[in-house]
């Protein structure tokens, strides 16, 4: 067992320019280090020593050109197991949802109703708008077919896949298909339960670069899909950076990581607790607290020494907590939301007297979490809004999976003759300041006609 010193687990940084520097510098996506596992597992598929890059272009072309057989070839070696058959047959995901244990199988039905009551709220609807010049207006459509990827790995995640799956059938999408690897033999039951649960259409038992090169090209048994989303590992990331733009992607979630805003009196149990539920996930979570109170600072971090010791991923937290993990010691909460704003967190805890005042000012956050009885945890499972959201300071441009992300909007415009008189020499002239011709003189005869 270790015993974790508080002084050697987390920085604390009570220079409030030193904190503005670490926290607002620009970050972007971290690619990780590989682990020496993951270069011996190259090594062993591949004969030789390659980057990320390079494994997953291999297995692009591979995918692209071999279809199942190359499915096949990649699950033995990475997985250890040949999928057969690809698909999981939906009697299968019936069975994993008849055999949980009842409260789960409840909680699963509780989050999907939670879920799918918030994204309701969220649907866009169609619009024509009729004038004495015609109509223009707006045609909302769901996607025909989305992917999604459901990461498997050091745990299961049917959360995951419910976050996504239940905006897109909201959204009104045609097909839902769902990669996951099956880890340890199969895909995780409870995710199979999950899939039943929250509406998915087809699964299949198909993980790594390998599940996004299948829905992105198509297989004999995959369907290509039109997006794809969900977090996943480096090769996953990686991929679905190579295959933009031939289908669409939502974002590229990299590692999670929780912002806290606390005051004196906040709970330091229940704010340590919120850093450790985040540091859990990942050795490169970032976990980050700003305070206005010196001596809060320091229960956090006697807390954290304490709470982390009987957690089950403790060594995973333990790394995020002395790698990415911050005290910041601010002078009063609204110096802590303008860094709060600069580093544009996944996710922003506010554990203030006050939170609601707070919230008007905080620009840039996947989701605000506002007061004690508000953990991101609860958030992560029953509270309603998807728990995929933008990090790596990508809260500053990009939001949410949400229903619009499903979605996309196609323009109409119906002019009549009066709109050509009134707006077609005005088009002309920027059509001729342009030296497109062509395209005024498309203009330009509609308008002789209508002289003539």
């Amino acid at each position: 067992m270790v015993t974790d010193r508080p002084t050697d687990l987390i920085q604390v940084i009570r220079d409030i320019d030193v904190a503005r520097q670490r926290l607002t510098r620009r970050r972007g996506y971290i690619e990780p280090e590989l682990s020496p596992v993951a270069r011996d597992g190259i090594r062993r598929v591949f004969g030789a020593d390659l980057t990320v890059e390079q494994v997953v272009d291999r297995i692009l072309a591979d995918v692209r050109n071999d279809g199942d057989a190359a499915i096949r070839r990649y699950t033995e070696a990475f997985d250890r197991v040949i999928p057969y058959p690809i698909e999981v047959p939906r009697s299968v995901w019936e069975e994993s949802y008849e055999a949980l244990p009842p409260e789960l199988a409840q909680a699963l039905e509780i989050a999907a109703e939670q879920i799918e009551r918030y994204h309701r709220k969220q649907l866009r609807t169609s619009w024509i708008d009729w004038s004495d010049e015609g109509a223009l207006g707006q045609i909302v459509r769901p996607i025909e077919r989305v992917g999604l990827y459901v990461p498997g790995g050091l745990a299961a995640y049917p959360s995951s896949l419910m976050m996504t799956a239940i905006p897109a059938r909201v959204a009104g999408v045609d097909e839902i298909v769902v990669c996951a690897p099956p880890t340890g033999g199969s895909i995780s039951p409870v995710v199979l339960a999950a899939a039943a649960v929250a509406g998915v259409d087809r699964v299949f038992q198909v993980g790594g670069a390998q599940a996004i090169a299948a829905m992105a090209y198509g297989t004999e048994s995959i369907p290509d899909v039109d997006k794809i989303y969900g977090p996943g590992n480096i090769f996953v990331v990686t991929a679905k950076r190579r295959v933009a733009g031939t289908v669409g992607i939502e974002f590229l979630p990299g590692p999670t990581e929780t912002l806290v805003i606390a005051d004196d009196g906040a709970n330091p149990v229940h704010v340590a607790a919120d850093l450790l539920a985040q540091a859990e996930h990942d050795p490169m979570a970032s976990p980050i607290l700003i305070t206005t109170s010196e001596r809060m600072a320091e229960l956090v971090r006697r807390q954290l020494a304490t709470q982390l010791e009987p957690l089950e991923r403790a060594d995973i937290a333990r790394a995020a907590l002395r790698r990415n993990g911050v005290i910041a010691v601010a002078p009063n909460v609204e110096v802590a939301v303008e860094l709060a704003n600069a580093f544009a967190p996944e996710h922003l805890c506010l554990l203030v007297r006050d939170p609601w005042d707070l919230v008007p000012q905080v620009r840039n956050a996947g989701g605000i979490f506002v007061g004690e009885d508000s953990p991101e945890a609860l958030a992560d499972y029953t509270l309603g809004p998807s728990h995929v959201m933008p990090t790596g300071g990508s809260a500053r441009f990009a939001s949410p999976i949400h229903v619009a992300d499903f979605t996309k909007v196609i323009s109409v415009a119906a002019g009549n003759r009066r709109a050509l008189e009134r707006l077609g020499p005005t088009a002309a002239l920027f059509a001729r300041a342009e030296g497109l011709t062509g395209h005024a003189r498309a203009i330009e005869q509609r308008l002789e006609e209508l002289r003539d």
